[in-house]
């Protein structure tokens, strides 16, 4: 008996000194939570509105590399097209843009010197139809080359949303702090902060906002060229006949476009080849009667000559 009371006096001593062990501990951790918490003595006003407890007026930075919700990309896109019927091109181009809910960011039109007329458009897509734009496009007219490229600003636009929402909650604590400031320091030190807070704030709503633009609105640089015939159409030539049948023929074609921008090119600048053709009859005609007068002078000098021999003579 003595020794089973004595085991059962043992395990009810175990059991009061684990409860007064958990109790101190838990006491222990609520003593010191306010004492890690509260800001350190002597620092500086913006400590106390720019740490990590919310009781406290304290916000903590959210991490940049925490959990993103959906890609943020800019797409890009570089087309270089031809047409022999342009303005018809044009007004496709335009009523496409339009029906697709895009528009002309800027457009530039001018004409060249051989009388064709060039097209450079910077034109701006919704995102979700970008893809469908560069297909439809390249149905209304010849397309000679296209390049396209994507930039993925995820981890940068969701880095400065979270420094913004940051900032945001800042400013609504100095915003408090300055209500319960009761001197003339603290007041000054407030509101300067506030001041750079709120400029903070418009430089990262408006970094957000230029985001937006490039991620909702894709960019394509299109440019647009009249021809009357499309370039880099002929398949690629197998034999050797093939090969020097196509040089031949294209050397005929070169030949005859050559004559063709010539006579364009005289027609354009008639007037100077006019001009030169008149100096250069002018030139002629001077020449001609110096040359004449010339011929003039010498019968009568030898004449002279002859005469002064024969005198010497007699």
């Amino acid at each position: 008996m003595k020794k089973k009371f004595s085991a059962l006096l043992a395990a009810m001593l175990l059991v009061l000194s684990l409860t007064a062990c958990g109790a101190s501990s838990a006491k222990m951790e609520s003593a010191m939570a306010p004492a890690a918490s509260a800001p350190a003595a002597g620092a500086p006003m913006e400590d106390v509105y720019y740490g990590a407890d919310m009781e406290l007026g304290y916000v903590e930075e959210e991490s940049s590399t925490g959990s993103v919700s959906g890609q943020k990309l800019i797409r890009t896109a570089s087309l270089e097209m031809e047409t022999m019927e342009f303005e018809t091109t044009v007004q496709a181009l335009e009523e496409l843009v339009a029906k697709l809910g895009g528009y002309m960011e800027s457009s530039n039109l001018r004409n060249r010197g051989n009388g064709y007329r060039y097209a450079n458009y910077v034109i701006r897509i919704p995102a979700g139809e970008y893809e469908e734009f560069l297909n439809q496009a390249g149905s209304l007219c010849h397309e000679t080359w296209r390049s396209t490229s994507q930039e993925d600003i995820s981890e940068m636009y969701y880095d400065t949303q979270g420094r913004l929402k940051t900032q945001q909650i800042k400013l609504e604590r100095l915003q408090e702090l300055l209500t319960k400031a009761d001197n003339m320091e603290d007041i000054i030190t407030i509101t300067s902060a506030i001041s750079e807070t709120e400029q903070m704030i418009d430089s990262l709503t408006g970094t957000l906002r230029h985001y937006d633009g490039k991620v909702d609105y894709s960019t394509i640089d299109l440019s647009l060229s009249e021809v009357y015939k499309y370039s880099n159409t002929e398949e690629a030539p197998v034999t050797f006949t093939q090969r020097m049948s196509n040089s031949f023929t294209n050397g005929w074609r070169n030949f005859l476009d050559a004559m063709e921008d010539l006579a364009v090119s005289f027609a354009y600048s008639w007037m100077w080849w006019l001009i030169f053709v008149a100096a250069v009859v002018l030139v002629v005609r001077i020449v001609r009667r110096r040359g004449s007068g010339k011929k003039m002078k010498l019968p009568s000098l030898r004449r002279k000559k002859k005469n002064g021999d024969n005198s010497g003579e007699n």
